[in-house]
């Protein structure tokens, strides 16, 4: 005998609902034509015999096969191995808790297999392994029928570093996930067995009682749009039908790829309207979200709630307060004088000053070239004019809360450089005749054009209107330069420019062999460099700062300008430093990379 799981038609308080149920079946090597095919087991009472359930802990390590103690690596794998416990399955067995017998435990403790908290008083503990169990996840069949996807069954996964949503909730599906490989759809395990209501009644968006609509077809959701394995419901009385998760979207919020609220609206005025994040066409017939103030914005609905534009928060009836976005990064003393927040001094304003090597923005730690600048009257503190302006609190497209400009960078919150805070929408590359936006799909891998970067990590900026891709490191690098020994600007080109005849001036490596992130060059002299021989292989570091590194951050890294008469050589290549900065290593020696610095540490 094994179990499967399906829903049933049941009446609760005079209303009818679909209810779930674990249904025992005869194996098909076993299955008599003449006896009954099926027994709901809800009650085990109805039963001949009290069934005993294998342990969940043991269950997974059947099927991911490792030792009790090895780290489980990216897997994602299809359960094979019965709930039930039989002659045939080695392990042990889970024991039916309840609270009203077993005070000792907390009821608002964890699920071992699921991870979900608040298991509840009716819940299943193995006193092996000393665990407590979801009654649900401990009965998981291997496979249910759910209404909404009636094609498919669901078959029973272990999932690892996901990021896929669940089809009920839209929250992150991992671990035990019920999964269709045909139509790559997940739900949660406790998602999946719900009581789905054939009405709702009074829903948030929308004035008649709504009925579960048995049958997706091809029809799309008015509010996100999209044609999808979800539940869905449809108005009798109108032409209206809705997945159950769109039926409590907010109405207004804040994303962060626009500086006004955005809400939402059941329908657009007829034009040809582009979505604001990922710059697609929005269809008027459907749902979306609109900024009020500004006439022409628009973003999907699907794109407004992804995690990584929109906080979370529902702003509807709650008042637009100061934000504190107005606060000014520093006080004009004068006409040219002015006093930032970053330094106690007074600054006063040099135009179009002449190029120096030695001197560099304590902003951005990018060299000044002949642009506008402010310069202390008392020390030798410098900010770039367009870094004096950087406002101190800011909404930025990378992330969905607001950023605060800060002196120090603490690593444990999410931070940006000066020169990457800089970016908006759209952004004008001088490298490219088109605008570029933040319009990828997060789930895409995209190619950087530049330094063929696929890193997971990385952001792009990418054009509408050709293929063309950018990583941020690319972007923000100075598209003109200077190097001291030559008197003119060099150009930042793609690194598949670079000819057999092209040698860094700094180092005297081939351009042409190894170059994947570009190189600057003089048009004049021919003159030609790497950017880290240029910038350093961290251009945003900025000397004279101390930062931590390695477990704990027990190692002290100083950061310092390397421009002495003579370079000192590197602990861990044993080669003068090149670059514009190097790094003292716990007050060791130097090092003079990023990469040196953890392959040191690494043997330490």
């Amino acid at each position: 005998m094994d179990l499967v799981g399906e829903f049933h038609k049941v009446e609760i308080d005079g209303k009818p609902f679909l209810l779930y149920h674990n249904i025992l079946k005869p194996s098909p090597q076993i299955h008599n034509p003449n006896s009954s095919t099926q027994i709901a087991i809800d009650s085990c009472d109805d039963l001949p015999f009290e069934p005993l359930f294998l342990c969940p802990r043991r269950r997974a390590r059947l099927l991911l096969n490792l030792p009790r103690n090895r780290e489980i690596k990216e897997v994602f794998l299809k359960y094979n191995t019965s709930p039930l416990l039989d002659d045939t399955t080695s392990g042990h067995h889970a024991l039916p808790l309840f609270w009203c017998n077993n005070k000792e435990a907390d009821p608002e403790g964890e699920c071992y297999t699921c991870k979900i908290p608040k298991v509840g008083t009716n819940y299943y503990f193995c006193v092996e392994c000393d665990k407590r169990f979801h009654k649900e996840c401990v009965e998981l069949p291997l496979e249910i029928s759910y209404p909404s996807h009636p094609k498919h069954s669901l078959k029973l996964y272990y999932s690892q570093y996901r990021s896929d949503l669940c089809i009920y909730c839209r929250e992150r599906a991992t671990y035990l996930v019920y999964y269709c490989a045909l139509c790559d759809v997940y739900m949660h395990v406790l998602c999946a067995q719900e009581t789905i209501p054939f009405f709702i009644d009074q829903p948030k968006r929308h004035d008649h009682t709504l009925t579960l609509f048995p049958r997706l077809a091809s029809l799309a959701c008015n509010i996100c749009a999209l044609v999808k394995c979800h539940l869905t419901y449809a108005c009798s009385i109108c032409n209206f039908l809705v997945h159950k998760d769109c039926l409590d979207i907010p109405q207004t919020i804040r994303i962060c790829r626009h500086h006004h609220r955005v809400s939402f609206t059941f329908s657009l005025p007829f034009e040809n309207w582009s979505c604001g994040v990922c710059r697609r066409v929005v269809d008027s017939d459907y749902g979306a979200y609109s900024c009020k103030v500004c006439s022409g914005y628009v973003v999907h609905t699907k794109c407004a709630l992804r995690k990584d534009i929109w906080d979370g928060i529902e702003l509807e009836g709650v008042p637009e307060e100061d934000e504190g976005l107005e606060l000014e990064p520093f006080k004009r003393i004068a006409d040219g004088v002015i006093l930032h927040f970053t330094h106690d001094h007074q600054l006063i304003l040099e135009l179009n000053g002449v190029y120096d090597g030695n001197k560099y923005c304590q902003a951005c730690a990018l060299p000044i070239y002949n642009e506008n600048f402010y310069v202390c009257v008392e020390c030798d503190f410098i900010l770039h004019e367009t870094c004096v302006e950087a406002p101190r609190k800011k909404f930025h497209p990378l992330h969905s809360h607001p950023l605060q400009l800060e002196t120090i960078h603490d690593e444990d919150g999410f931070s940006v450089y000066m020169r990457c805070a800089f970016i908006s929408e759209p952004f004008n590359y001088q490298g490219h005749q088109h605008p570029l936006f933040l319009a990828l799909d997060p789930e895409e891998k995209p190619l950087c054009h530049i330094c063929k970067s696929t890193d997971d990590d990385i952001k792009v900026l990418n054009c509408i209107e050709c293929d063309f891709i950018i990583c941020f490191l690319c972007a923000t690098l100075p598209y003109m330069a200077r190097y001291k020994h030559d008197k003119h600007y060099l150009t930042f080109c793609d690194g598949d420019e670079a000819s057999d005849s092209d040698w860094c001036e700094l180092c005297e490596g081939n351009l042409a062999i190894g170059v994947k992130r570009g190189f600057y060059k003089c048009n004049d002299c021919c003159t030609t460099l790497h950017i880290d021989c240029l910038f350093g292989d961290s251009p945003y570091m900025k000397p004279g700062q101390q930062i931590k590194v390695g477990r704990d951050g027990k190692y002290e890294i100083h950061i310092l300008r390397n421009n002495s008469v003579s370079r000192p050589i590197c602990m861990e290549c044993d080669i003068y430093c090149p670059y514009p900065i190097f790094y003292i290593y716990n007050g060791r020696g130097a090092l003079c990379s990023i990469t040196c610095i953890r392959d040191y540490a690494a043997i330490r």
